[in-house]
């Protein structure tokens, strides 16, 4: 109930964020150079259609309309689950976003948990090894991966184990395939990608709050009992460091979904990010809202579930909004 009371708080908070977004939503398709014309027109070049022939085409796709009218049509139709059709192929957006969605599940899903144990194990680690004076390797390290961008780490990949090596596929998903182990292959280097240029966040973080931790008056009251060291790291220290890592945890799936545009352009990989990419070079207006949709709804949605969860292990967000 506590948690419910703490939720309901934070309803109307959500409700005006997911407004604003989807008037952000709306504009930024149209707000991006050029026009869909050229995609309506049968990729003429819109400076070559006549006046009428534009005006036409405009009117065709509602798009002569005021903004603000626009808008209202699209808040209708988003009522009904309507996303409208591409303008490339005609096809319904809900095919094509479905289509896409559990290939950057998958993607995405593999890579935050790797991501996750990865950061959160060496962080905790490090920051153990810390109070001893070592522990630089790992922070070095998680440092470089973690200024690498995505696109370059890729590509590099791409070179070493498609060109160079030969011993893993680089492009797509591969077709008809019947085994789990052959998916997995055309996984690695994407996960990788991901996983690698996304853990130095939790590692930081994960370094920063065993370190505040550790030099705690009950960590230190607890060594001064005697308490064994496994004990005091696995029960009494990690626990409070993982708090932090939690909040990371959430906000990182929303930069791990953008950043799987990236990925998946380089790889070829036929998830959201990459239907994403190719509505916005085509001017798909339909497509782009509802591949940007899903990745807010996706967004705000975490941020629900970050504050639920954060209630249920910190019990000090329960006793505020117990008397709130």
């Amino acid at each position: 109930m506590v948690v419910a009371r703490h939720l309901a708080a934070r309803f109307g908070e959500y409700g005006i964020v997911l407004v604003f977004a989807l008037a952000i939503n709306f504009v930024l398709p149209r707000a991006l150079p050029g026009g869909p014309l050229k995609t309506l027109g049968g990729g003429e070049n819109a400076g070559a259609l006549s006046a009428e022939t534009q005006a036409q085409i405009l009117a065709e796709y509602g798009l002569d309309r005021p903004l603000w009218e626009q808008f209202l049509v699209y808040l209708g139709k988003l009522a009904t689950f309507d996303l409208g059709n591409s303008f490339v192929d005609g096809s319904p957006v809900t095919d094509a976003i479905g289509r896409a969605l559990p290939w950057t599940l998958l993607l995405v899903g593999t890579s935050i948990v790797l991501t996750f144990v990865i950061g959160v194990s060496t962080g905790a680690l490090a920051g153990f090894r810390r109070r001893k004076g070592k522990g630089s390797g790992l922070l070095t390290g998680a440092l470089l991966f973690d200024s690498i961008p995505s696109f370059w780490l890729g590509m590099l990949f791409i070179a070493l184990f498609g060109v160079v090596l030969g011993v893993l596929p680089t492009f797509g998903v591969g077709a008809g395939f019947a085994e789990p182990t052959e998916l997995a292959q055309y996984l690695v280097l994407p996960v990788l990608t991901l996983t690698l240029t996304g853990f130095g966040q939790f590692f930081l973080v994960t370094r920063y709050s065993m370190l505040s931790v550790l030099a705690s008056d009950p960590i230190e009251h607890a060594r001064a009992r005697g308490i064994p060291l496994p004990r005091r790291i696995f029960r009494h220290a990690l626990r409070p460091a993982l708090l932090p890592a939690h909040t990371v945890l959430l906000i990182e799936i929303g930069y791990l979904v953008g950043g799987a545009l990236v990925v998946e352009t380089v790889f070829a990989y036929p998830g959201l990010g990459r239907v994403t990419f190719e509505a916005i070079r085509a001017r798909d207006f339909p497509l782009m809202q509802g591949t940007f949709l899903v990745l807010t709804v996706a967004v705000v949605l975490v941020n629900a579930i970050a504050d639920a969860t954060y209630a249920l292990i910190d019990p000090r967000v329960r006793k505020q909004a117990a008397t709130t």
